[in-house]
């Protein structure tokens, strides 16, 4: 059954028991929560630590979630690694395994000419039939693409390819983006709701954001809808100001699975090492002050 990809779509973090291997029913449990809470579909992407999962751990998870989330929303699985190769097995196994649409940032360790990355998005295109959504995920890893080459990739196949824009300036970007496509392009506001407030009059498609925000994203998601502007900037301040603190991918994970355990999702809040950033005692203190007043924002106490 074709499903319209839109709305709010978290990715989801990944749990893991102690000894680091995945925790398949404290996901289960996330991913319930996460359509109780107004999730319109589910994500595999950077903040489910792909990149820190093995290639067989990637499928198993995919084929999981896919099979968990059924028909109660889209699921979307991120397929991109550093070899075209892989992806496009990834890509294949995601569509068989019942993904809706797939995701795919660009190699992070290769200084890719346009042509190469042209390729890369092309060849797994063309070994799937289901929708890809290009990540420009240069705001925590590798390099911004050009605009001109995702224009390029929504013309030779319009009806296949969507979004996800994260390099700076987002914004200003992500209208590039709509007029080079003469407003055809599908995108998704993939910063942790942070740029949501003034994305949405742009005639993005959806958000992407962390689950732990789910709660707060679709509570501004449906004010923007409404056009409740006094809501949706209550809502959006107070979001802001707590998705300010997370400045790359590893203060993502350690923020948000410290606060799916205080919403009593998770049991730990163990990520794969190494990492680059630690909650420490003081700013989890800030988080959860901050965390607290976007609860109130919403009228959600917590």
């Amino acid at each position: 059954m074709t499903q319209e990809i839109s709305g709010v779509l978290p990715v989801f973090q990944t749990p893991f028991h102690p000894d680091e291997s995945i925790d398949f029913a404290t996901l289960d449990q996330e991913i319930g929560w996460l359509f109780d809470n107004g999730a319109a579909g589910v994500v595999m992407a950077m903040v489910s630590e792909t990149l820190r999962l093995s290639t067989d751990e990637r499928r198993e998870i995919a084929a999981h979630v896919c099979k968990t989330v059924g028909d109660r929303g889209v699921t979307i699985i991120s397929v991109g690694t550093e070899s075209t190769h892989t992806s496009v097995a990834l890509a294949r196994d995601a569509e068989a395994a019942g993904a809706n649409a797939l995701m795919a940032i660009p190699p992070v360790a290769t200084a890719a000419t346009e042509e190469e990355l042209a390729g890369y998005f092309e060849q797994i295109l063309k070994a799937t039939s289901i929708p890809l959504i290009i990540q420009d995920a240069s705001g925590y890893v590798g390099r911004p693409m050009r605009i001109s080459l995702q224009a390029a990739m929504l013309e030779r196949f319009p009806n296949r390819v969507l979004f996800k824009p994260e390099a700076e300036p987002v914004i200003g970007r992500l209208s590039e983006l709509l007029r080079e496509t003469d407003q055809q392009a599908r995108v998704f506001e993939g910063t942790g709701g942070l740029h949501l407030r003034e994305a949405f009059p742009l005639g993005i498609a959806g958000t992407m954001p962390g689950a732990d925000m789910t709660p707060a994203v679709s509570a501004l998601w449906t004010a923007l809808q409404a056009s409740d502007d006094e809501r949706a900037d209550r809502i959006s301040a107070a979001l802001t100001n707590l998705v300010s603190l997370q400045t790359s991918l590893d203060a993502y994970l350690a923020v948000e699975k410290h606060l799916l355990c205080r919403q009593g999702v998770f049991k730990n809040t163990i990520i794969r090492g190494p990492v680059a950033f630690h909650l420490d005692d003081e700013l989890k203190a800030t988080v959860d002050q901050l965390f607290d007043k976007l609860c109130q924002a919403i009228g959600n106490e917590n």
